[in-house]
């Protein structure tokens, strides 16, 4: 076998370590890339996390649930209740006179705080054609209590329990209690009161008079 010559050797091996360094110089340049690249990725995921926590949310893409404007009449006239006698009420029945739904639970304490209002509201405007209406909408544990609870705050207007449907169409957007709804005596929903405070009384007796005043 013929051998190498040594100048043949000596550029053989300056090859192969110019190609062992070579490969040094891109192994080092890989791993110098794939640092970056894991740099960036959790620099990327950082800013995200930081603006998930404090930027604020974007507005919802479909608009919120709304009772108004309310549908014409017809949309829910035959909507209604039983009352305590078991007989059947339904909101086209009070066309002409105006009417005041109060949704109520028993164990609720600003429900209980506006029924000394509705009551004098009842005796002060009934003559005038204006009929208060409680519907109890505390569970079917509350339904049990309803006529003590009457006695207790000598409730003087007649109390029911409404249909799931006149429920889910009123309270779904809202179901915070006391509501109470006015309705015109052409059977259109005048004013809407959620939950009850010092104010809310006499907003709710001004609703009345205007509505009482319109021909």
């Amino acid at each position: 076998m013929r051998g190498f010559a040594p100048t043949q050797t000596n550029s053989l091996l300056y090859k192969a370590a110019d190609l062992k360094n070579a490969a040094r110089h891109l192994l080092l340049n890989s791993l110098s890339l794939i640092l970056l690249a894991i740099s960036l990725s959790v620099a990327i995921l950082c800013g995200a996390c930081a603006r998930t926590n404090n930027e604020p949310t974007p507005p919802a893409s479909t608009l919120p649930a709304t009772t108004y404007p309310m549908p014409p009449l017809s949309a829910y006239a035959q909507m209604g209740w039983i009352d305590a006698n078991n007989q059947r009420s339904r909101l086209l029945d009070y066309r002409g006179k105006v009417l005041v739904l109060d949704f109520y639970a028993t164990w609720c304490e600003p429900c209980r705080q506006s029924i000394p209002r509705l009551n004098g509201l009842q005796e002060q405007y009934g003559p005038e054609r204006v009929q208060v209406v409680g519907l109890n909408v505390g569970g079917p544990d509350d339904r049990i209590k309803v006529p003590e609870f009457a006695q207790e705050l000598n409730i003087r207007y007649p109390l029911g329990f409404p249909d799931k449907v006149l429920t889910d169409f009123f309270l779904s957007d809202d179901q915070t209690i006391p509501q109470t709804f006015v309705f015109a005596r052409d059977g259109a929903l005048a004013k809407r009161f959620v939950g009850y405070d010092a104010t809310t009384g006499a907003d709710l007796e001004t609703v009345i008079q205007t509505e009482l005043s319109k021909k």
